[in-house]
């Protein structure tokens, strides 16, 4: 049973969201839903939305986490919060009083980030939860409808998620003089007439956004089959800014978890618990990172070097891959033991390549810019249709595609396309086509 009441929880809330006020954070208004262990793995599963549409691949996530819990091999996240005005927090009913107020505590940092970041900027915060319940009226009709069926519809989703996160993630969008000269194709007249060139290259520039130029350019897609890609877009444009956050807005909620606690006026019964799991939180993993660890020491170091002021003004501006540009010095490298290594070919042993030292800690720092923020997603663009072939060319920054997986994703594009797909790419110095 919970050693707390929905009073106790209320009346904890108000004082966090005073001290929080004073301290300067300004965050959505947050309503707290509770919820057993069973619950939370399906939000979990489902994104934590309160209305998604369902997947075959959800209920498999949900039936993978469920087993793993009970067998004890996986934990539970202690918060599960969503970008939402307001927003939405899940507390569990098996947490503890102590836990459940460093998770409000926590949750107000990660709501003020979501209200304050540049990079949510067109998550629009206020209608989300509308455009998810519009999803899923919208897909259960074409289930429903006898000309389209659940097996198209989850054939084409299937497709869609293997390449949901190959959109514009770094802004790159181009809607210039472009748009004229991609009309001109799509409506097959002759781009001659605007440019006087005998042969325009289409796209003119690199489409990044793979998902947009399928749902704008593929001449064979239905309208409910264009809407479904469009649905699927949409949740990848409202997630990617959290991908690319992740070390930020992990280590601002505990940056201010942190604060805020040690303001609270905490009995002793819950002061020697909070600091457990807060340590707990923000450890330092074996073999990978932690980005509780990363973001809140980073954040700790601006304080102390710059000022709390300096922590608002990166908290607004910044996404993983510029914050550790700016904020990851030599010191912090070496405070936390960064290193690089790397499996070798001859006997499979690993190995130490790079140290945090004088010569290394760029190297250190570079790496791990290239496994945040959603750098470990290959890069692939649209390079250009020839003949009906839609050529993919993949951006080669030292890492090589597993060419099985980029097949298979191949083929999905294909099937969306109705005609042919290559993918150029780069395997140990040397160009290969999928």
């Amino acid at each position: 049973m919970s050693d707390w009441s929905m009073a106790e929880l209320e009346e904890w809330d108000k004082k966090i969201c005073e001290i929080s006020k004073k301290s300067g954070l300004d965050w959505y208004p947050i309503a707290y839903e509770t919820c057993d262990y069973f619950e939370m793995i399906g939000n979990m599963s489902y994104h934590g939305m309160p209305s998604h549409f369902s997947h075959w691949s959800y209920g498999k996530s949900f039936e993978r986490t469920h087993h793993m819990y009970n067998a004890g091999a996986e934990g539970l996240p202690y918060e599960l919060i969503i970008n939402s005005n307001p927003s939405i927090a899940y507390l569990m009913l098996e947490n503890p009083l102590y836990l459940q107020v460093l998770i409000m505590a926590h949750c107000v940092g990660h709501s003020d980030f979501f209200k304050n970041n540049r990079t949510f900027k067109d998550t629009d915060a206020n209608n989300v939860t509308m455009r998810f319940r519009n999803a899923i009226s919208r897909i259960q009709s074409y289930i429903e409808d006898p000309s389209i069926g659940i097996e198209r519809v989850e054939k084409l989703i299937d497709a869609c998620h293997c390449i949901q996160y190959q959109i514009d993630r770094k802004g790159r969008f181009r809607r210039d003089e472009r748009d004229l000269i991609d009309s001109y194709w799509k409506n097959g007249k002759n781009t001659k007439d605007l440019t006087g060139s005998e042969s325009i290259k289409f796209p003119l520039q690199p489409e990044y956004d793979i998902l947009y130029f399928l749902q704008e350019n593929c001449k064979s897609l239905h309208p409910w089959q264009k809407d479904i890609i469009e649905i699927i877009r949409g949740e990848s444009l409202y997630f990617m800014p959290q991908i690319r956050t992740k070390v930020m807005n992990e280590g601002w909620a505990s940056f201010w978890h942190y604060r805020t606690l040690h303001e609270l006026d905490l009995p002793d019964s819950m002061h020697i618990p909070f600091l457990r799991i807060h340590n707990l939180v923000i450890r330092p993993w074996g073999g990978s990172i932690n980005p509780y660890h990363l973001g809140f020491e980073i954040f700790k170091k601006i304080e102390e070097e710059r000022g709390i002021e300096e922590c608002f003004i990166a908290r607004e501006v910044h996404n993983d891959e510029s914050f550790i540009m700016q904020y990851l010095d030599r010191d912090i490298c070496e405070k936390l033991n960064l290193f690089t290594y790397s499996a070798k070919e001859r006997n499979g042993d690993w190995t130490i390549d790079e140290l945090s030292d004088e010569d290394g800690w760029k190297v250190c720092r570079q790496t791990l810019i290239n496994s945040v923020g959603g750098n470990g997603i290959p890069v692939i663009y649209v390079d250009e249709v020839k003949k009906d072939t839609l050529i993919l060319v993949h951006e080669h920054d030292g890492r090589d595609l597993e060419l099985d997986y980029a097949d298979n994703c191949v083929k999905s594009i294909a099937e969306i396309w109705g005609g042919p797909v290559k993918l150029q790419t780069q395997i140990e110095e040397e160009y290969f086509e999928v």
